[in-house]
């Protein structure tokens, strides 16, 4: 009963978790497959191209599962944001790593390539993929996925029906025909107040 609960309460955080689990793998496959091939003396760059191309399936996982019932705005400005967004914890997940290799100078020949590919994994598999899905799960929720009432404005020259308009609608839907607005049940040509029709 309590895992239902904890279900209805945060079904959006687990899907988003889960999806980000998908997307960890794969980018963890795609930047060990560059890193050890084409790109394996540049290790930043495997990273970040590994992380885009998991954006983009994160794009599709998150807006047709994850946040299904949301999405106030335009796709097209939707998406924009989405990437927006996305850039930016692209350039979170980088930060570890560019710190590990650059700053803290965790690689060969500083240090052994054992410790190298560790403090790689750690710095910018781990931590930065953390760093940025916290960013982005907040970021999602408040920016790119809002609920229709955040993200999509009332049309102009559209006014809410009120308690009076509905009574007026409803008055004019059950008039009977020939029927004047002034409650009267005259035929046409008759003058108000007179009981009966003028004959020219």
């Amino acid at each position: 009963m309590w895992l239902s609960r904890l279900w209805g309460k945060h079904h959006e955080a687990a899907k988003f978790l889960l999806v980000g689990g998908v997307c960890f793998v794969a980018t963890t496959v795609v930047n060990y497959a560059l890193k050890l091939t084409v790109l394996h003396q540049k290790p930043v760059t495997a990273l970040a191209i590994a992380t885009i191309l998991s954006t983009i399936l994160s794009y599709v996982l998150n807006r047709e599962w994850s946040f299904r019932t949301r999405g106030g705005r335009e796709r097209h400005h939707e998406a924009a944001l989405f990437f927006a967004v996305s850039a930016v914890g692209i350039v979170l997940t980088l930060i570890p790593l560019w710190i590990s290799r650059y700053v803290l100078l965790l690689r060969v020949p500083d240090v052994s390539r054992p410790v190298q590919e560790i403090a790689d994994f750690v710095s910018g598999i781990i931590l930065g993929t953390l760093v940025a899905m916290v960013f982005r799960l907040w970021a999602f929720k408040r920016w790119v996925f809002p609920h229709p009432s955040a993200g999509r404005p009332r049309r102009r020259g559209t006014a809410r029906s009120g308690p009076r308009t509905r009574l007026v609608h409803r008055a004019r839907a059950t008039r009977p025909v020939g029927s004047r607005a002034d409650g009267s049940d005259g035929e046409l040509g008759e003058t108000p107040g007179s009981g009966e029709s003028r004959v020219g």
